[in-house]
């Protein structure tokens, strides 16, 4: 009984520090939601895509905010971030079981290996720049990287 409250103790000081409490973790649990991984990517891009546009008509007006054009300029940072870590951190570690040439699917896993990266790429420009682009390209490697992680038969 001690031990359980010294780490609830423990876990309530490191998230009242700030610190960041994920229910997901890289243990073999078996508890994935890989469909919900897919919708939190589309609605990060989606967000980035959204902040991009804010940031494009607030640079433009005559006086423009600095508080406001600000706070979209990290919003679009901290959404590439999260996807990025989405990307790497779910799907490129814990769900693509890395294969060799000549293995059964072995192309596939390089074509969404590829993808991935791309999306990371476009993640990356999008913290770089504000064209609108970005965010276009990457929802379509998203909904590339979809159509071929869960196929005909889905997982």
């Amino acid at each position: 009984m001690k031990k359980s409250l010294v780490v609830l103790a423990v876990l309530g000081v490191m998230a009242a520090a700030g610190f960041r409490i994920y229910a997901h973790c890289e243990i073999p649990c078996g508890i994935y939601d890989d469909p919900m991984r897919m919708k939190m990517i589309h609605e990060h891009i989606r967000t980035i895509g959204k902040s991009i546009h804010e940031i494009g008509h607030l640079g433009a007006a005559e006086k423009p905010d600095a508080n406001q054009l600000t706070r979209w300029i990290i919003n679009k940072d901290d959404h590439a971030d999260q996807l990025r870590d989405i990307v790497t951190q779910y799907f490129m570690t814990q769900r693509l079981k890395p294969l060799a040439p000549g293995d059964p699917g072995y192309e596939k896993y390089i074509r969404e290996l590829t993808l991935l990266h791309a999306l990371l790429v476009e993640a990356m420009k999008s913290k770089q720049g504000v064209d609108p682009a970005t965010a276009e390209k990457m929802s379509v490697l998203a909904a590339e990287f979809e159509k071929s992680y869960f196929g005909e038969g889905g997982r």
